[in-house]
């Protein structure tokens, strides 16, 4: 292992590559702004107008949420805890077809442009509203820890000023986002997500070259501990093991492909609901892929560290930084290919910042002011673009907070966990549970969002003690001569500082925080999900769920073509709403900008 003195910084190369990257972005966006001129409808710059195929789409998908927080913060996690986070390519397929072939049927036959629209078709406007400002919190929150984990591996690489890195990230999010609208986002996406994979196999050919093989780097692992794959401890206070990630793991994305505004406004936006089905199926090969390049740069990060841990021995402030020290590691005597991995992790974040601006926006104007208001599209087109630029600089602001949460993955997916698992649980009584009233919905999704809020934060404030964690050891033994005498002893402080302060802390500790606060982060997400749907229940049967008559058009039923992609390609251009009666503003005319005027027609009886 080098040295820090030997590590160095970036050439002007490096430089050059990430310009280039992030000059292409912004490129893409006022590509659009300029194409899109004279299209100055909200429906052209929030939805694409539903012109998109399933490939860009696909890999729009995948881009949005494997930012830099799966590029810096999964190598990391794999690192100190192991491979038992791959078990993850199970869960994404669950996902995927709960997602491919309930939630979207729904979502794409009600010809609606926001998911909280879904809301107030199927209970009322307060849940609506309800449902958006939840949303809303939950990504600007995100998106503060998303603009923080670059700005992290850029100082580490570079000595570039932490904040300046942050600020750079999401201004250059919130100029192609607000420029060019959802058609630059998705392409955009398309190119940042080959970006991410060309730095991670760089990173991962480089580091089997260094170390003689990929049996080196097995082998290596398998003796560490690192391949701990299957782990059936039933425990639900372990952090990781098979079933806190299968189980804990599929509520939690589910929550992000089925109901979150950020995915959803993607596969609506195609032009059938064939190609939004493939898109999915298709964002999955993508899924995994990433997925096996950040596990496998995970394992060779402990093949080469493993005699000299580099954040152990302070070389490194944060775990997060570890991929990026590798890279200046093992790749510093190749100009520009360091600068290509700092692009691969701003590539994700762009992606994922630029989604969430224009998932925030959409849900802002959709949800919030066009249902009271009488502007005209080209009103609310240039509404949409300053509310793009507002929620970029909110999300900067908010980056701070994401400071002092720790790891960036954890802390990343606790948010999804913890306020997305409660709005799953909205949809599903919406969807599943005919009998379920406004006030059930309500009731639950507060309760809800309250009790995982209370886990959640509980476990920032008391986080688990190592026995729940279960942090695999890290070495220090053969580290340089240069550097051995001062690291031993850091370590052994370390060591001791560690074990007293956790006596400590154990002495002081609520008794609560062994049990409710230790629970698995990915448990957040059915905590939530399950009191949700059995608080809505009781309440709706108490309150006289029963009598209440809905159209059986916003419940999942078997017009949805369950499993059936045949069906949805033969009833591509054929399908039909019977009864469009119940739409909320019928003064207004066709009130989703997801379908083009011409479209319309397609969905009106003669």
């Amino acid at each position: 292992m080098a040295s820090s003195m030997e590590i160095g910084r970036f050439s002007p190369w490096d430089y050059v590559v990430l310009a280039a990257v992030l000059l292409i972005s912004a490129g893409i966006g006022i590509y659009y702004a300029f194409a899109g001129r004279g299209k100055t409808t909200s429906k052209e710059f929030l939805t694409g107008a539903k012109t998109m195929t399933a490939l860009p789409v696909a890999l729009s998908l995948t881009a949005s949420f494997m930012s830099a927080v799966t590029i810096l913060g999964t190598p990391a996690d794999v690192y100190r805890f192991g491979a038992m986070y791959s078990i993850f390519a199970i869960s994404y397929a669950l996902v995927v077809i709960i997602c491919a072939e309930i939630f979207l049927p729904v979502f794409y036959r009600l010809n609606i442009s926001s998911t909280y629209e879904y809301l107030e078709l199927r209970f009322n406007r307060s849940v609506r509203i309800l449902g958006t400002v939840i949303f809303i919190i939950e990504m600007i929150l995100y998106t503060g820890i998303v603009i923080y984990a670059p700005a992290l591996a850029l100082n580490q690489v570079s000595g570039f000023n932490l904040w300046g890195a942050m600020i750079t990230t999401g201004l250059v999010c919130t100029f192609y986002c607000s420029l060019g609208g959802l058609k630059a986002v998705i392409w955009t996406d398309a190119f940042q997500i080959i970006i991410m994979l060309a730095g991670f196999i760089a990173v991962i050919i480089r580091g089997v070259v260094v170390q003689g093989g990929i049996r080196t780097i097995i082998s290596d692992s398998y003796y560490g501990g690192r391949l701990n794959f299957w782990d059936f401890d039933p425990h639900p206070l372990r952090r990781h093991t098979f079933w806190t990630i299968v189980i804990g793991g599929t509520f939690l994305w589910t929550g992000i492909y089925g109901v979150n505004q950020s995915q959803v406004q993607r596969y609506i936006a195609c032009k059938s609901r064939f190609q939004a089905k493939l898109s999915l199926y298709l964002n999955l090969i993508g899924l995994w892929a990433i997925l096996a390049c950040a596990v496998l740069s995970g394992l060779i990060l402990f093949s080469i560290y493993k005699d000299c841990d580099p954040w152990t021995s302070k070389l490194v402030s944060a775990p997060d930084q570890l991929m990026p020290y590798l890279v200046l590691d093992i790749l510093r005597d190749y100009p520009g290919v360091p600068g290509l991995f700092v692009a691969c992790a701003y590539s994700g974040t762009l992606s994922t910042v630029s989604s969430s601006i224009n998932a925030l926006a959409a849900v802002t104007i959709e949800d919030l002011i066009k249902p009271y208001t009488n502007l005209s599209e080209k009103k609310l087109s240039w509404l949409s673009k300053g509310m793009s630029a507002f929620y970029g600089v909110v999300c900067i602001a908010m980056s701070v907070i994401a400071s002092y949460m720790g790891s960036v993955i954890q802390a990343a997916l606790s948010i999804f966990a913890m306020v997305g698992g409660p709005l799953l649980g909205l949809f599903s009584l919406g969807m599943f549970l005919p009998f379920c009233n406004p006030l059930g919905a309500i009731v639950g999704l507060l309760v809800g969002f309250a009790v995982s809020l209370w886990a959640g934060i509980g476990a920032q404030i008391y986080p688990p003690l190592p026995e729940r964690s279960r942090p695999l050891p890290l070495s220090t033994a053969y580290c340089n001569s240069s550097d051995s005498v001062n690291i031993t002893s850091v370590t052994e402080m370390a060591i001791t500082m560690i074990v007293s302060a956790a006596q400590a802390e154990a002495s002081e500790r609520p008794q609560l925080a062994d049990y409710w606060y230790s629970l698995s982060y990915l448990y957040f997400s059915i905590l939530g999900t399950l009191v949700t749907l059995v608080v809505g229940i009781i309440v709706s049967l108490l309150s006289g769920g029963w009598k209440q008559n809905i159209n059986r058009d916003f419940l999942f039923g078997g017009q949805d073509c369950v499993l059936d992609m045949f069906c949805c390609f033969k009833a591509n251009k054929a399908e039909k709403i019977e009864d469009v009666s119940w739409k909320p503003y019928p003064k207004e005319g066709h009130d989703n900008p997801t379908f083009s005027q011409d479209d319309i027609s397609l969905y009106q009886r003669s």
